[in-house]
């Protein structure tokens, strides 16, 4: 059974940092590129950040880019995004994402797997 859980998430003032992880089971993780997306409240999930497999490939939104960076260790099936500057807008539920294709995606149906978030909040 595939499992993504995300953690790092809190309460923060705006200019703070945090680093969100994502550990995963039950799938050959070093084969998985990974994404990182945000839903707002009202508002579409949106794509934030991807990583390939290797880790040498990476792809932003605009809105972070900059700001964030996404790595991974293979090692410990874990995914980062560590997450500077942050901004009263960047708050969401900040969800984990992989799937087993090449395409380093940035929409969401290109995913197959999907953690239950975790939620980021900036205070101005």
């Amino acid at each position: 059974q595939v499992q993504l859980v995300e953690s790092g998430g809190g309460l923060v003032q705006a200019g703070s940092s945090l680093r969100l992880s994502c550990a995963a089971s039950g799938l050959a993780f070093s084969s998985y590129n990974t994404g990182w997306f945000r839903q707002a409240p009202g508002r579409e999930r949106e794509f934030v950040a991807a990583i390939s497999w290797s880790g040498r490939g990476t792809n932003y939104a605009d809105s972070v880019k900059g700001r964030f960076t996404i790595s991974r260790d293979n090692a410990k099936n874990t995914v980062y995004l560590q997450m500077n500057s942050l901004k009263p807008e960047d708050t969401a539920v900040y969800y984990c994402a992989a799937r087993s294709g090449a395409l380093l995606a940035t929409t969401q149906k290109a995913y197959d797997n999907w953690g239950q978030g975790t939620q980021v909040t900036v205070s101005s």
